[in-house]
């Protein structure tokens, strides 16, 4: 099969196949062998490997991943490209082909099944719309993962890894540190795709914790905080955090908390960190 990673061969199939790209799955079809290297790199796979890759295409990366790893799943939303990776993966018989929404797939089972229950990686060029609850719901739903290494839309990766203080930190910032350590390893112009898109983009890998950096018994509570905490970023904490439905916290409370932190009764979210947060949750839980 011809490297799909060229431009030309990419081409051939999608005209071969009268391929249409939908817009509601954002797609955007890498065609550049540099970046696919450099993010395979990134990925460190080696026959050892159980890869999950989402999102597969036309089967680009797919082929890349199958040279390198023991086992690659490729779960793939849309229909209309199973017939062209039924053609483009017909060489590799260490690929399971799965057609369906990754975010209705019971990704904790295929790692039972297909590696034994330990910890897989996952490979992905992510539709930038869908980039947070896929990364998130592998997160949350805590299927073991020794890491995923993406490309996503640039600002997209550039929050992942922001930190405190800068306008890029947020929830996101937060919620992925939480889990895992990111790293920018790519940074990919909108001509090595098919069609092109609009932004920029990067590669960015999230190494797991084998144990978060802060210990907290209770993660919803952590990010129902980080929520109301940043849903209207110019609020002070106090305010945020009082007046925020749900999270049954008082604003005295929260000055209570504060002040014993030694932190601004003006502060913002944008200016704790992560460890900060669970500080402050830990005082206002015992408040």
């Amino acid at each position: 099969m011809a490297d799909l990673g060229v431009a030309r061969n990419t081409i051939q199939i999608l005209q071969k196949y009268q391929f249409h790209f939908q817009k509601k799955y954002g797609q955007n079809f890498l065609v550049d062998e540099r970046v696919l290297e450099r993010i395979l790199s990134a990925a460190e796979i080696t026959k050892e490997d159980c890869v999950l890759e989402i999102g597969p295409g036309i089967g680009t990366m797919t082929q890349y991943l199958a040279e390198r790893a023991g086992e690659v799943v490729a779960v793939e939303i849309d229909r209309n490209l199973i017939p062209i990776l039924e053609e483009t993966l017909e060489a590799y018989s260490n690929v399971t082909l799965i057609n369906d929404d990754i975010l209705k797939v019971d990704v904790n089972r295929i790692v039972s099944e297909k590696n034994g229950g330990t910890p897989i990686k996952v490979v992905a060029n992510l539709p930038y719309y869908i980039t947070t609850p896929i990364i998130m719901g592998l997160f949350e739903g805590h299927v073991p993962l020794k890491s995923i290494t993406i490309l996503v839309q640039r600002e997209v990766a550039e929050r992942m890894q922001a930190g405190p203080g800068t306008k890029e930190y947020g929830a996101l910032s937060l919620a992925v540190q939480y889990y895992a350590k990111p790293e920018v390893v790519a940074k990919v112009p909108p001509n090595c795709f098919i069609p092109r898109p609009t932004v920029d983009s990067a590669v960015i890998r999230l190494v797991r914790y084998e144990e978060p950096p802060v210990k907290m018994l209770d993660e919803e509570k952590l990010f129902a905080v980080i929520r109301a905490a940043f849903n209207q970023r110019r609020k002070t904490l106090v305010n945020a955090l009082g007046n925020a439905q749900g999270l049954g916290v008082t604003k005295d409370r929260v000055v209570k908390a504060l002040e014993e932190m030694g932190l601004s009764l003006t502060v913002r979210g944008e200016a704790l960190s992560l460890e900060q947060f669970a500080r402050l949750i830990s005082l206002l839980g015992t408040s």
